[in-house]
This record gives structure tokens, C-alpha cells and sequence, in this order.
């Protein structure tokens, strides 16, 4: 409650901030993909919802991430005063970063209306692909939240690595486009992959592209990064206080 109070204190639009930040880099990314760069949705599906699709998890995915790998700098202040299970502190942050996605999600379902666009059966998967989203972000912002009390040149590293990422992941284009290249082989490896693409196929259903096999990657590659980044912390979080 107090990382959700802290976030919108003295804001003019609070939460309206969810909304703002999607709904604005759709605008761009339509203007520029689509109009300019003229890259194909995937047929039957209005390249905006393709695109808000995709920027919903990966939004909900680099915030949790972000907060994630800050979290035990942020909160420097009460690790060096009490003593608390310190695995609450990513936690929350993930926590934080839900309600966003939450607004994000309700400016899809919006424009879903206005495209009279309706969702079928593949809507009862989408839990699970929100519930990898979480893991993710988890897993590897908790790798990062220790080495950055060490560290502190994680913090500038952490915004690149979520800008780099925008890229390579199927946002503003289809992994369609990329299915017969050479190099898609190591392309599903990266485990937002099959999380984006699972997501949007959850949201618009058989026309949109997915690979059962990305998703069985991510998996994988997933739940092995959260147990070794559960154990690296469980190691480390005594050592915090004389770090900070």
C-alpha cells in the first residue's frame, strides 16, 4: 500500500497514467510501423489491437522488472533498520506494477469494442500467460535486485536491457514475419517471446501467430531462472546491510 501510494502521490492523473502511456505509444508505433515502415499486422487483426496487445505484457513485464531489480536499493532504509523477510519487497513490486496493467488491459478491452472485435474460447488461457509474465519478471529482476545492492551500475544498466528488449520482442510486428528466417530458431529462445505472442493469441484468438514451442521455451527457461535467482537471494539477503 505504500509502494501504490508513493507511486501516484502528487500526481495531477494518478492512475490515469496507465492509460496515458499505453495508449500513447500505440499512437506512435501505428504512425511509424504501420504507416511508414508499412510492416503487416497479422491478417484479420487491426494492427493497433496487434500492437496494444503486445505493449500491455511487455509494459506490465519492464515495470515489474524494473521495480523488481530496484527494490532492495529502494528500500535501503528499512533493510538497514529491521528485520523483515526481504522477499517482500520484490513481491510488492510486482504488485505495483499490476495495477497498471490492469488500466493497460481495460484500454485494450475499449478499443476491442471499437473494432468489434470479440474474444473467444482462447480468452480461458489468459491468466496463464499473465502468470508467466509475473514469473519473468520476478525471476530476473530478482537476479538483478541482488547483484545491484553490490553493484550499483545495475541501475543504469536495467533501463537499457528493457530498451534493447523492446526490440527483439514481437511488439510493434508479428512473429510471423520472422517464423521462416534462419535465425528463428534462437529467436524463440527469448522467453517474452512466447509470452507476447501467447498473450495476443489469448486476446484475438486463432489469427493471431503462435508458436506452441516458444511458449514450452519459456517456460522452461523461466521457472529454472526463478529457482536459481530464489536460491542467489536467499544466499545473499544477509549480506545486504553491509553492502548498502
Amino acid at each position: 500500500m505504500r509502494d501504490v501510494s508513493v507511486r501516484y502521490k502528487q500526481t495531477a492523473l494518478g492512475a490515469a497514467w496507465g492509460l496515458i502511456r499505453p495508449l500513447t505509444t500505440m499512437l506512435i508505433m501505428v504512425f511509424v510501423f504501420s504507416n511508414v515502415a508499412k510492416l503487416p499486422p497479422d491478417p484479420g487483426i487491426p494492427y493497433p489491437l496487434m500492437v496494444l496487445g503486445g505493449i500491455t505484457i511487455w509494459t506490465f513485464f519492464a515495470t515489474a522488472f524494473t521495480q523488481v531489480s530496484n527494490s532492495v536499493t529502494l528500500n535501503s532504509n528499512l533493510v538497514t533498520k529491521v528485520y523483515f523477510p526481504r522477499l517482500i519487497m520484490p513481491l510488492s513490486s510486482i504488485a505495483v506494477s499490476f495495477i497498471d496493467f490492469l488500466v493497460s488491459l481495460g484500454l485494450f478491452i475499449v478499443l476491442a469494442i471499437w473494432y468489434r472485435f470479440i474474444p473467444d474460447w482462447h480468452l480461458i488461457f489468459l491468466p496463464v500467460f499473465m502468470l508467466l509474465a509475473m514469473l519473468a519478471s520476478f525471476a530476473f529482476g530478482l537476479f538483478f535486485a541482488v547483484v545491484n545492492v553490490r553493484f550499483r551500475d545495475i541501475g543504469q544498466l536495467i533501463p537499457f536491457i528493457v530498451q534493447i528488449g523492446f526490440y527483439i520482442c514481437p511488439i510493434a510486428y508479428s512473429s510471423r514475419l520472422v517464423s521462416t528466417q534462419w535465425y528463428y530458431k534462437f529467436y524463440i529462445l527469448n522467453p517474452m517471446v512466447g509470452i507476447i505472442d501467447g498473450f495476443r493469441w489469448a486476446l484475438l484468438g486463432e489469427k493471431a501467430y503462435f508458436n506452441p514451442q516458444s511458449i514450452l521455451y519459456s517456460v522452461v527457461i523461466v521457472l529454472v531462472c526463478l529457482s536459481l535467482s530464489v536460491y542467489f537471494f536467499r544466499k545473499r539477503e544477509n549480506s545486504f546491510v553491509d553492502d548498502i
